[in-house]
């Protein structure tokens, strides 16, 4: 689709006001200290001080924040103009040196020239994208060599459900576009929003393959039966901070973790 930038910036710009007052994204407690970042990401991460971090589709910065907070430099980017106006006011009240690029991910090699230690990615991020390919071959041209990509992101096997999770209704394959319009918000399902989007469903396959073709190793990949956030409908926390989508239970993935690092090889962008 041709416009879905335009249509998911709207979306996005329409969210942000919500989920900065939203209990979801907890800001006032973010501002007295408390990190948005998961033992999942936390795990893979491991010492990151002194580390340069990108971080890509960042919304309004928290975990680029946190991120900076364990002493890493860092620079998040996002397709939403407003959240990264809202990124860079909540970096400056918790005193942090974080960077923020307002940017569409496939054009960012046109505005920024720079080689990171990590590229970091984080729930609810690849489905914006139409071509894993050409995001992979992005993470690559950024990362040094030797350089590690993080992500945790939730598994496409949740997204061939229908909302109310009662059968399937969507293709686990990247068939195509997916064009709705939803009412409320993950962060508050009650928001009185209504918004157009287009995302796209991408296989586990899909997702590996493109690093790989990307001259990414990887060396470690998990699946969790369990997610760390209540953005689901019908879902139960089980252990604190642990949440589970209740018909389910433990019977399916709901989340997915990679670590890889670059190789030597160059890579095409660079």
């Amino acid at each position: 689709m041709e416009n879905y930038l335009e249509i998911n910036r709207k979306s996005w710009n329409a969210k942000v006001e919500l989920h900065l007052k939203s209990d979801f994204y907890f800001v006032d407690e973010f501002l007295k200290g408390r990190t948005s970042l998961n033992s999942i990401e936390l795990e893979l991460l491991e010492e990151i001080k002194g580390k340069s971090v990108l971080h890509l589709q960042c919304h309004f910065g928290q975990d680029s924040i946190s991120l900076s907070r364990l002493g890493a430099k860092v620079t998040g980017i996002d397709l939403s103009d407003k959240a990264i106006e809202a990124a860079k006011e909540l970096a400056q009240k918790c005193g942090a040196d974080t960077q923020f690029i307002c940017t569409d991910l496939y054009n960012l090699p046109n505005v920024l020239d720079q080689k990171f230690d990590i590229v970091f990615t984080s729930y609810g991020t690849i489905g914006w994208l139409p071509d894993l390919d050409r995001w992979a071959a992005i993470i690559a041209h950024f990362l040094k060599s030797e350089g590690k990509f993080i992500m945790a992101e939730f598994h496409p096997v949740v997204w061939m459900f229908d909302d109310d999770f009662n059968g399937v209704k969507y293709n686990y394959f990247n068939e195509k576009p997916i064009v709705e319009t939803y009412e409320g918000t993950y962060a508050d399902q009650s928001a009185d929003i209504v918004q157009e989007y287009v995302m796209w469903n991408h296989s586990l396959a899909e997702v590996l393959q493109s690093l790989i073709n990307n001259n990414l190793n990887i060396h470690q990949f998990k699946e969790f039966d369990w997610s760390p956030y209540p953005c689901f409908r019908h879902v139960e926390e089980f252990e604190k901070g642990k949440w589970r989508i209740i018909p389910f239970g433990n019977k399916i993935p709901l989340i997915f973790a990679v670590k890889a690092e670059k190789s030597h090889r160059k890579n095409d962008l660079q």
